[in-house]
Protein backbone atom coordinates (compact mmCIF):
# COMPACT_ATOMS: atom_id res chain seq x y z
CA UNK A 1 0.00 0.00 0.00
CA UNK A 2 1.26 3.47 -0.87
CA UNK A 3 2.11 5.56 2.14
CA UNK A 4 -0.32 8.50 2.44
CA UNK A 5 2.39 11.07 3.18
CA UNK A 6 4.39 9.82 0.23
CA UNK A 7 1.37 10.27 -2.04
CA UNK A 8 0.89 13.82 -0.77
CA UNK A 9 4.54 14.67 -1.40
CA UNK A 10 4.35 13.12 -4.86
CA UNK A 11 1.35 15.25 -5.79
CA UNK A 12 3.15 18.41 -4.68
CA UNK A 13 6.33 17.61 -6.57
CA UNK A 14 5.54 15.63 -9.68
CA UNK A 15 4.00 18.59 -11.45
CA UNK A 16 7.51 20.06 -11.51
CA UNK A 17 9.75 17.07 -12.26
CA UNK A 18 11.65 16.97 -15.51
CA UNK A 19 11.31 13.28 -16.37
CA UNK A 20 9.65 13.90 -19.73
CA UNK A 21 7.48 11.17 -21.18
CA UNK A 22 5.18 13.60 -23.01
CA UNK A 23 5.82 13.71 -26.76
CA UNK A 24 3.26 16.07 -28.22
CA UNK A 25 5.26 19.28 -27.81
CA UNK A 26 8.93 20.03 -27.27
CA UNK A 27 10.60 22.64 -25.08
CA UNK A 28 11.22 25.81 -27.16
CA UNK A 29 8.41 24.92 -29.55
CA UNK A 30 6.37 27.97 -30.56
CA UNK A 31 2.58 27.70 -30.56
CA UNK A 32 -0.32 29.98 -31.47
CA UNK A 33 -4.12 29.89 -31.28
CA UNK A 34 -4.76 26.60 -29.47
CA UNK A 35 -2.95 24.19 -27.17
CA UNK A 36 -4.10 20.57 -26.84
CA UNK A 37 -2.77 18.56 -23.92
CA UNK A 38 -4.71 15.68 -25.46
CA UNK A 39 -7.83 15.16 -27.57
CA UNK A 40 -10.10 15.97 -24.60
CA UNK A 41 -8.23 18.81 -22.88
CA UNK A 42 -7.72 21.80 -25.16
CA UNK A 43 -7.45 25.52 -24.47
CA UNK A 44 -7.59 28.55 -26.72
CA UNK A 45 -4.43 30.61 -26.26
CA UNK A 46 -4.57 34.38 -25.80
CA UNK A 47 -3.38 36.30 -28.85
CA UNK A 48 0.33 36.13 -29.63
CA UNK A 49 3.12 33.61 -29.92
CA UNK A 50 3.66 31.21 -27.03
CA UNK A 51 6.70 29.05 -26.33
CA UNK A 52 6.97 25.80 -24.37
CA UNK A 53 9.26 26.50 -21.41
CA UNK A 54 8.73 23.34 -19.38
CA UNK A 55 7.15 19.91 -19.86
CA UNK A 56 7.07 18.03 -16.56
CA UNK A 57 5.75 14.47 -16.74
CA UNK A 58 5.99 11.56 -14.35
CA UNK A 59 4.63 8.11 -13.62
CA UNK A 60 4.72 6.33 -10.26
CA UNK A 61 2.83 3.14 -9.35
CA UNK A 62 0.40 3.83 -12.15
CA UNK A 63 -0.23 7.44 -11.05
CA UNK A 64 0.59 9.47 -14.14
CA UNK A 65 1.06 13.20 -14.62
CA UNK A 66 1.57 15.14 -17.80
CA UNK A 67 1.91 18.89 -18.08
CA UNK A 68 3.41 21.91 -19.81
CA UNK A 69 4.33 25.48 -18.99
CA UNK A 70 3.86 28.01 -21.81
CA UNK A 71 5.13 31.60 -21.80
CA UNK A 72 4.53 34.61 -23.99
CA UNK A 73 7.64 36.76 -24.28
CA UNK A 74 7.96 40.48 -25.02
CA UNK A 75 11.54 41.69 -25.29
CA UNK A 76 13.37 40.17 -22.33
CA UNK A 77 10.30 39.63 -20.17
CA UNK A 78 7.78 36.82 -19.76
CA UNK A 79 4.52 38.78 -19.71
CA UNK A 80 2.02 35.90 -19.72
CA UNK A 81 2.19 32.30 -18.60
CA UNK A 82 0.04 29.18 -18.64
CA UNK A 83 0.54 25.92 -16.76
CA UNK A 84 -1.66 23.03 -17.90
CA UNK A 85 -1.60 19.64 -16.18
CA UNK A 86 -3.51 16.37 -16.16
CA UNK A 87 -3.12 13.83 -13.39
CA UNK A 88 -4.37 10.32 -14.00
CA UNK A 89 -5.12 8.85 -10.59
CA UNK A 90 -6.07 5.37 -11.72
CA UNK A 91 -3.26 3.31 -13.13
CA UNK A 92 -1.90 -0.18 -13.41
CA UNK A 93 -3.56 -1.53 -10.29
CA UNK A 94 -3.54 -5.10 -11.54
CA UNK A 95 0.22 -5.01 -12.08
CA UNK A 96 1.18 -3.01 -9.00
CA UNK A 97 -1.18 -4.40 -6.41
CA UNK A 98 -2.80 -1.01 -5.82
CA UNK A 99 -6.35 -1.45 -4.61
CA UNK A 100 -9.35 0.47 -3.32
CA UNK A 101 -7.57 1.35 -0.07
CA UNK A 102 -4.85 3.09 -2.05
CA UNK A 103 -7.43 4.79 -4.27
CA UNK A 104 -9.00 6.20 -1.11
CA UNK A 105 -5.57 7.42 0.00
CA UNK A 106 -5.16 9.22 -3.34
CA UNK A 107 -8.60 10.80 -2.93
CA UNK A 108 -7.67 11.95 0.57
CA UNK A 109 -4.35 13.34 -0.64
CA UNK A 110 -6.10 15.45 -3.28
CA UNK A 111 -8.53 16.74 -0.65
CA UNK A 112 -5.66 17.62 1.72
CA UNK A 113 -3.79 19.49 -1.01
CA UNK A 114 -6.84 21.50 -2.09
CA UNK A 115 -8.53 22.22 1.22
CA UNK A 116 -6.03 21.65 4.05
CA UNK A 117 -2.75 22.98 2.68
CA UNK A 118 -1.73 25.89 4.90
CA UNK A 119 0.23 27.62 2.13
CA UNK A 120 -2.30 27.62 -0.68
CA UNK A 121 -5.56 25.98 -1.62
CA UNK A 122 -9.23 26.19 -2.46
CA UNK A 123 -10.31 28.24 0.58
CA UNK A 124 -10.47 31.92 1.43
CA UNK A 125 -7.06 33.61 1.58
CA UNK A 126 -6.15 37.34 1.66
CA UNK A 127 -4.42 37.21 -1.74
CA UNK A 128 -7.49 35.78 -3.48
CA UNK A 129 -9.80 38.40 -4.97
CA UNK A 130 -12.41 35.80 -5.84
CA UNK A 131 -12.99 32.18 -4.90
CA UNK A 132 -15.76 29.92 -6.17
CA UNK A 133 -15.86 26.18 -5.67
CA UNK A 134 -17.93 23.04 -5.55
CA UNK A 135 -16.89 20.18 -3.27
CA UNK A 136 -18.75 16.99 -2.50
CA UNK A 137 -17.37 13.55 -1.78
CA UNK A 138 -14.29 13.01 -3.92
CA UNK A 139 -15.32 15.69 -6.43
CA UNK A 140 -14.24 19.32 -6.58
CA UNK A 141 -14.40 22.20 -9.04
CA UNK A 142 -12.37 25.23 -7.94
CA UNK A 143 -11.87 28.68 -9.47
CA UNK A 144 -9.79 31.40 -7.87
CA UNK A 145 -8.19 34.60 -9.08
CA UNK A 146 -6.08 37.30 -7.52
CA UNK A 147 -2.50 38.56 -7.47
CA UNK A 148 0.84 37.07 -6.49
CA UNK A 149 4.51 37.83 -6.01
CA UNK A 150 5.46 35.72 -9.01
CA UNK A 151 9.22 35.77 -8.45
CA UNK A 152 8.80 34.56 -4.88
CA UNK A 153 6.25 31.98 -6.00
CA UNK A 154 8.70 30.41 -8.45
CA UNK A 155 12.06 30.89 -6.74
CA UNK A 156 11.29 30.93 -3.02
CA UNK A 157 7.75 29.67 -2.24
CA UNK A 158 6.51 29.57 1.34
CA UNK A 159 5.87 25.85 1.09
CA UNK A 160 9.25 24.14 1.76
CA UNK A 161 8.08 21.10 -0.24
CA UNK A 162 8.08 23.23 -3.40
CA UNK A 163 11.41 25.03 -3.07
CA UNK A 164 13.15 22.48 -5.27
CA UNK A 165 10.35 22.60 -7.83
CA UNK A 166 10.28 24.27 -11.25
CA UNK A 167 13.97 23.50 -11.80
CA UNK A 168 13.47 23.12 -15.55
CA UNK A 169 11.57 26.41 -15.78
CA UNK A 170 14.13 28.31 -13.70
CA UNK A 171 16.99 26.99 -15.84
CA UNK A 172 15.09 27.90 -19.01
CA UNK A 173 14.49 31.47 -17.83
CA UNK A 174 18.11 31.87 -16.75
CA UNK A 175 19.52 30.57 -20.03
CA UNK A 176 17.55 33.25 -21.88
CA UNK A 177 18.11 36.05 -19.35
CA UNK A 178 14.34 36.52 -19.08
CA UNK A 179 12.65 38.58 -16.40
CA UNK A 180 9.31 38.00 -14.69
CA UNK A 181 6.81 40.62 -13.50
CA UNK A 182 7.27 41.22 -9.78
CA UNK A 183 3.52 41.38 -9.16
CA UNK A 184 1.33 39.33 -11.48
CA UNK A 185 -2.38 38.70 -11.73
CA UNK A 186 -3.26 35.03 -11.80
CA UNK A 187 -6.10 32.55 -11.97
CA UNK A 188 -6.29 28.88 -11.04
CA UNK A 189 -8.76 26.30 -12.35
CA UNK A 190 -8.97 22.79 -10.89
CA UNK A 191 -11.36 19.86 -11.34
CA UNK A 192 -11.38 16.28 -10.12
CA UNK A 193 -14.08 13.67 -9.85
CA UNK A 194 -14.10 9.89 -9.67
CA UNK A 195 -17.38 10.18 -11.56
CA UNK A 196 -15.63 11.79 -14.54
CA UNK A 197 -12.69 9.69 -15.72
CA UNK A 198 -10.97 9.90 -12.33
CA UNK A 199 -8.51 12.49 -13.64
CA UNK A 200 -7.38 15.70 -11.96
CA UNK A 201 -7.22 18.65 -14.36
CA UNK A 202 -5.36 21.82 -13.37
CA UNK A 203 -4.94 25.05 -15.34
CA UNK A 204 -3.09 28.16 -14.08
CA UNK A 205 -2.57 31.55 -15.73
CA UNK A 206 -0.51 34.61 -14.91
CA UNK A 207 -0.26 37.97 -16.61
CA UNK A 208 1.76 41.15 -16.19
CA UNK A 209 -0.90 43.78 -15.30
CA UNK A 210 0.70 46.15 -17.82
CA UNK A 211 -0.71 43.96 -20.62
CA UNK A 212 -4.15 45.08 -19.43
CA UNK A 213 -3.03 48.75 -19.45
CA UNK A 214 -2.74 48.81 -15.67
CA UNK A 215 -1.17 51.77 -13.84
CA UNK A 216 2.30 51.41 -12.34
CA UNK A 217 2.65 49.60 -9.04
CA UNK A 218 4.28 51.44 -6.16
CA UNK A 219 4.32 48.38 -3.90
CA UNK A 220 6.02 45.14 -4.83
CA UNK A 221 5.16 42.62 -2.14
CA UNK A 222 2.06 40.46 -2.13
CA UNK A 223 0.81 41.93 1.14
CA UNK A 224 1.44 45.59 0.26
CA UNK A 225 0.31 45.39 -3.37
CA UNK A 226 -2.39 47.70 -4.63
CA UNK A 227 -4.19 44.57 -5.87
CA UNK A 228 -4.49 43.00 -2.41
CA UNK A 229 -8.17 42.82 -1.51
CA UNK A 230 -7.51 44.66 1.76
CA UNK A 231 -5.87 47.54 -0.14
CA UNK A 232 -7.54 47.67 -3.52
CA UNK A 233 -10.45 49.95 -2.57
CA UNK A 234 -7.84 52.71 -2.09
CA UNK A 235 -6.66 52.31 -5.69
CA UNK A 236 -9.67 52.60 -8.04
CA UNK A 237 -7.62 52.24 -11.24
CA UNK A 238 -6.07 49.02 -9.99
CA UNK A 239 -9.51 47.87 -8.89
CA UNK A 240 -10.80 48.32 -12.46
CA UNK A 241 -7.97 46.16 -13.76
CA UNK A 242 -8.68 43.44 -11.21
CA UNK A 243 -12.38 43.39 -12.12
CA UNK A 244 -11.40 43.10 -15.79
CA UNK A 245 -9.06 40.22 -14.96
CA UNK A 246 -11.71 38.42 -12.91
CA UNK A 247 -14.15 38.67 -15.82
CA UNK A 248 -11.55 37.27 -18.24
CA UNK A 249 -10.68 34.50 -15.80
CA UNK A 250 -14.32 33.56 -15.15
CA UNK A 251 -14.87 33.16 -18.88
CA UNK A 252 -11.77 30.97 -19.04
CA UNK A 253 -13.13 28.78 -16.28
CA UNK A 254 -16.37 28.30 -18.22
CA UNK A 255 -14.29 27.23 -21.23
CA UNK A 256 -12.18 25.00 -18.98
CA UNK A 257 -15.33 23.26 -17.75
CA UNK A 258 -16.54 22.76 -21.32
CA UNK A 259 -13.19 21.44 -22.52
CA UNK A 260 -12.95 18.69 -19.91
CA UNK A 261 -16.72 18.05 -19.84
CA UNK A 262 -17.36 18.79 -16.18
CA UNK A 263 -20.44 16.98 -14.85
CA UNK A 264 -23.40 19.33 -15.06
CA UNK A 265 -24.17 19.40 -11.34
CA UNK A 266 -20.50 20.26 -10.63
CA UNK A 267 -20.48 23.37 -12.87
CA UNK A 268 -19.90 26.66 -11.05
CA UNK A 269 -22.34 29.56 -11.29
CA UNK A 270 -20.06 32.43 -12.33
CA UNK A 271 -22.69 34.80 -13.68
Amino acid sequence: MLNFLKITTIFFLIFNLNNSIAENYKVDQEITNQFALNSKFKIDLPEGEWVVAQKPSYEFYGIWVKGYTLLRIEGNKAVEGISIRELKTEGKYKDTGIGSEDTNAVNQAIYEILFKNKYDGCYERPEYSVLKFFAKGTSHNCFRAGHQDLIKEIYNPDDPELRAANTQLKAWLKSRSLELPKIALYSSHSYFSRLAMGKWFVLDYFIDPKILDAPENKFSTQESSEYHKNNISNYPEHEKIMKKWIAISAERHVNFEKSIKVIKRHILDLN
